[in-house]
């Protein structure tokens, strides 16, 4: 490998979000996923709410954040739920919080139902936590999506995502260039769902996503 390829190893590396949302998911499981982000210093592990304490705890002293999602994978919890898991997972050591926006709320164009569900997890996230919302792109028209990120963006959020994996389709450069188009430089984009090569997540990346949601980390960094 040639040095080019080592800082774009490097550089992809880094923005990684290490995932494993699998409902068999194990506590074996969760221990081999923190390693893995320990070796190649990827930008975080996500895991489900009842793993953020031992994540957290396995990646105490490191740059790998802890990540968690909220209101997953329909995002048709209450606020109030979703309000509770987000303060729970940040207790437990949560740094960064992907949550789900409210789709049939959006779709039934009640935005101010959907912008509020927001703003409690932002301020329950505040100051230093991150929040990034996923808008299930693969479930919403052109239109909506554009509508929801820039919800998003008046909420406070981080970040806006396009999939949590369990939806009827995943990340494409279509809509990570339509969302650039909306938030600009103003929040990130994480592209997630699907990605499991590397030349997916140099796609990503260079339709404007900042932030790579996967579960095939290693095999991307590897080339595998």
């Amino acid at each position: 490998m040639n040095k080019t390829e080592d800082n774009r190893n490097s550089r992809i590396s880094s923005i990684i979000d290490h995932t494993l949302l699998k409902p068999d998911a194990t506590e074996d499981d969760v221990k081999r996923i923190c390693e893995e982000a320990l070796t190649y210093d990827f930008a975080s592990v996500c895991v489900n709410p009842c793993w953020v304490k031992l994540a957290s705890q396995l990646l105490t002293g490191s740059n790998v954040k802890t990540c968690t999602v909220i209101g997953f994978p329909l995002g048709a919890n209450t606020t109030e739920v979703k309000t509770f898991e987000a303060k729970n997972a940040i207790n437990n050591g949560a740094e960064e919080l992907d949550m789900v926006i409210n789709i049939g709320a959006l779709k039934s164009k009640k935005y101010d139902k959907v912008k509020q569900d927001i703003e409690r997890i932002v301020e329950v996230a505040a100051p230093s936590v991150t929040v990034k919302v996923i808008l299930e792109t693969s479930l919403l028209t052109d239109e909506e999506k554009k509508k929801a990120a820039i919800i998003a963006m008046e909420a406070g959020a981080d970040f806006v995502k396009t999939s949590t994996g369990f939806g009827p389709g995943g990340a494409t450069v279509y809509d990570i260039k339509l969302l650039k188009g909306v938030v600009g430089n103003r929040i990130g984009i994480k592209a997630a769902g699907g990605i499991r090569t590397y030349e997916k997540a140099l796609q990503m990346i260079s339709a404007g996503a900042i932030r790579i949601g996967t579960s095939s980390g290693v095999q991307i960094i590897k080339r595998i």
